[in-house]
């Protein structure tokens, strides 16, 4: 009796359980559209990495492919958690509001239907098994009474001092004792009897209610079964065509990488092969007048501009090797940038560059693909920074005895386009470092976050306070 609140109690997990699978299905949905925007970001970065890094032609495309492939992934993982979210879960939501109706007072109505059910089919039954329980204890309270009147009896018997009256009471208590026990054990076989008789509508009364339980729950479990394979198949892109699309052109893209035609593109754009630009004679303008002064000047005062100093492992650990010791004048040196490798510890002594987080999100490698080279160059031994008279190191740029220039960082207050290869373009409120100070023209060195050196207008920044 009353053991079927158990299969009444599974229509409230029913209900809790739909509610499980609609979170587990938003936190699915949660991580795929996590994931996307990492996937996206990804892409962008390094894209923006690639393109403004050295590699170049058809390796770059092949290298490139790889973030277009992210971008359209990423795109395919909105679509899941946007099938998760508008489909999967919507779709558990309004069943579950169509199958369990809930109360005023509390509960569902299928929960208090199922139950009225198994208490009306039940209510008959038990109440004849509450008789057979009542007859089955008098019984057996008539058997023990029974016992006890005659175990008294046959003490009396061996007791003299017992008269024949007291003799007699108690014979006939064992007499009485014996017929209740007749009475109460017809009684109990009776009400036993009609409990069996009644077993069989009880069955079936209970098998009904239980039946109607059992179909409710087929349903759910149904419907279950059904969610969870559209739920397979919205995360399964496998099978999406698009999906191997996806990745049979980026094979396509990858096997199109040409190295001899990179080449060949390097050597008519960047090599021999390049239209040349041979020196011809120029009449005076006074327009160049101020950048021939200027450039006077800076050849004057400066040595050799040396850019995109790579550094090797061994030149760090070994400064004072004779092979690997440059001698450059200390403030001839305009921009030394060390390539970036972003699986290298931070702490990796073969970085010299004070901006080396900067160019953990900037710059990939050592230069640019658009850095300008300058074009300054000079035969003479004493302009030579890689003469044999100072090969011993005493000048060397990378000793530590080497007096660090001072640096500023100041915001631009206009746009400035360079009108030369040395000169900086930025535009107004972009922040760079000034690395020396003001000329007789009005000129300053500086270098941009991106790397590179040049000079610009002392009047078109300010100092950041």
């Amino acid at each position: 009796v009353g053991n079927y609140k158990r299969t009444v109690k599974r229509i409230d997990d029913g209900h809790r359980l739909c509610n499980d699978l609609m979170n587990c299905i938003h936190e699915r949905a949660r991580i795929e559209k996590v994931y996307a925007q990492q996937l996206t970001e990804w892409a962008k970065r390094w894209k923006q990495l690639v393109e403004k890094g050295p590699q170049y032609g058809t390796v770059e495309r092949a290298w490139c492919a790889f973030m277009s492939e992210a971008e359209k992934v990423s795109e395919l993982h909105l679509e899941v958690k946007g099938s998760l979210m508008n489909e999967d879960f919507e779709k558990i939501k309004n069943w579950q509001k169509e199958a369990f109706h809930k109360q005023m007072m509390g509960g569902f109505k299928e929960t208090k239907e199922a139950e009225d059910g198994f208490r009306k089919a039940q209510k008959p039954w038990a109440k004849k098994l509450k008789e057979v329980e009542a007859a089955k204890k008098a019984y057996h309270a008539a058997c023990k009474e029974e016992k006890l009147a005659v175990s008294r009896e046959t003490n009396s018997k061996a007791d003299p001092a017992l008269n024949p009256e007291q003799l007699k009471k108690l014979q006939d208590k064992v007499e009485k004792s014996k017929q209740d026990v007749l009475k109460t054990k017809e009684k109990y076989e009776k009400s036993l009897k009609e409990l069996d008789n009644a077993t069989p509508q009880y069955m079936e009364n209970m098998e009904q209610v239980f039946e109607q339980c059992q179909q409710f729950e087929e349903k759910r479990l149904r419907f279950f079964r059904e969610v969870l394979l559209e739920v397979q198949k919205h995360l399964d892109l496998s099978n999406v065509a698009s999906y191997k699309n996806i990745y049979r052109e980026l094979e396509q893209n990858i096997k199109t990488a040409d190295a001899v035609e990179d080449l060949r593109w390097f050597r008519a754009n960047q090599g021999p092969g390049m239209s040349m630009n041979w020196p011809q004679f120029e009449e005076w303008s006074a327009d160049l007048n101020r950048t021939l002064s200027r450039r006077e000047k800076k050849k004057a005062s400066d040595g050799v501009t040396l850019t995109g100093i790579n550094q090797t492992g061994d030149q760090v650990s070994q400064p004072n090797k004779h092979s690997s010791s440059l001698s450059v004048q200390s403030n001839t040196v305009q921009s030394v940038q060390s390539s970036y490798n972003p699986f290298e510890d931070e702490e990796d002594t073969g970085s010299t560059v004070s901006e080396k987080e900067d160019n953990k999100i900037k710059n990939v490698s050592s230069y640019e693909k658009n850095q300008s080279y300058p074009t300054d160059w000079s035969d003479e031994e004493s302009n030579n920074p890689f003469s044999s008279t100072d090969a011993n190191g005493d000048t060397n740029p990378f000793d530590e005895d080497t007096p660090p220039a001072m640096e500023v960082r100041v915001r631009a207050l206009y746009d400035y386009e360079g009108q030369e290869q040395d000169e900086l373009s930025f535009k107004a409120g972009d922040e760079l470092t000034k690395m020396e100070n003001e000329d007789e023209q009005g000129w300053c060195k500086g270098r941009l976050d991106n790397g590179q050196v040049g000079l610009y207008p002392a009047n078109y920044v300010e100092p950041i306070q």
